[in-house]
């Protein structure tokens, strides 16, 4: 996956400022059942908010990483405990993209 341009990752930012975390990762880590819950959230919104509850900043980067890792999506943005994650869905839900959704408020 080619990394996201300067531009690309400005404009994911703005849709993304709006935007509520739809999943929490918790304390137990990165669980069979927030890693589906993580696939499905991308597959249908494309851009999606994170919150990682974890206390040190080092353990926070790091199930940052790997949840970019386990769901194939890139970081965009990382603000303290939520970050912003994007994957391209392999097909664009036009009710459910938060891209889309976008798109359509700001013409």
């Amino acid at each position: 996956m080619a990394a996201l341009s300067i531009q690309e990752r400005k404009r994911l930012r703005q849709i993304g400022h709006a935007l509520n975390p739809v999943v929490m990762v918790g304390d137990k880590g990165l669980t069979e059942n927030v890693i589906e819950e993580l696939a499905r959230a991308l597959n249908d919104h494309e851009l999606i908010k994170v919150k990682v509850v974890a206390e040190d900043r080092e353990a926070r980067a790091a199930l940052t990483a790997e949840i970019a890792a386990a769901s194939g999506a890139e970081i965009v943005q990382t603000i303290g405990k939520i970050v912003l994650l994007y994957k391209k869905a392999a097909k664009q839900n036009a009710k459910l993209s938060n891209l889309v959704r976008h798109a359509h408020l700001s013409n």
